[in-house]
């Protein structure tokens, strides 16, 4: 079925919703914080490890994640695409900001499929800069 022209127009006015998924508190708090200034983006939850990430993305169908590569659950061989590869199964337009401390982490990820990545050392423009890019991306997909 098609899409009427208010259901384009309310996808394209419609917040940019965010899952943040990473084990610590002080990271999950600084991003929030980050992004809460961002008026056009919404944080629709927080997941603590991989089984929360799929429960929550299931559950609350974000446009992006911002998924800590270290997280509980990802650490063993390829798990991390895996992971990735289950979350597109649901939502498959879903883009995947990968975070990390470790730049071949960061390397990993980018072989492995996510939108992009982003160093947790990174001045917080760079995490803003990538949101954009996958909003921009998601759009493309979605017309």
């Amino acid at each position: 079925m098609a899409a009427t022209a208010q259901q384009v127009t309310d996808q394209i006015d419609a917040p940019l919703r965010v899952l943040l998924a990473d084990d610590q508190a002080w990271l999950r708090s600084a991003v929030r914080l980050l992004l809460e200034q961002e008026p056009d983006i919404v944080i629709v939850g927080e997941a603590v490890d991989t089984p929360a990430l799929k429960q929550l993305t299931d559950a609350l169908r974000p446009d992006i994640v911002l998924l800590d590569w270290e997280l509980p659950g990802l650490r063993r061989a390829r798990g991390g695409r895996v992971v990735m590869d289950q979350l597109r199964r649901v939502l498959p337009k879903l883009q995947i900001i990968v975070l990390s401390g470790r730049p071949e982490s960061l390397r990993t990820a980018a072989h492995a499929g996510a939108t992009a990545s982003v160093s947790k050392a990174d001045p917080p423009e760079q995490l803003l800069t990538a949101l954009r890019k996958a909003q921009q991306s998601a759009k493309m997909q979605s017309a």
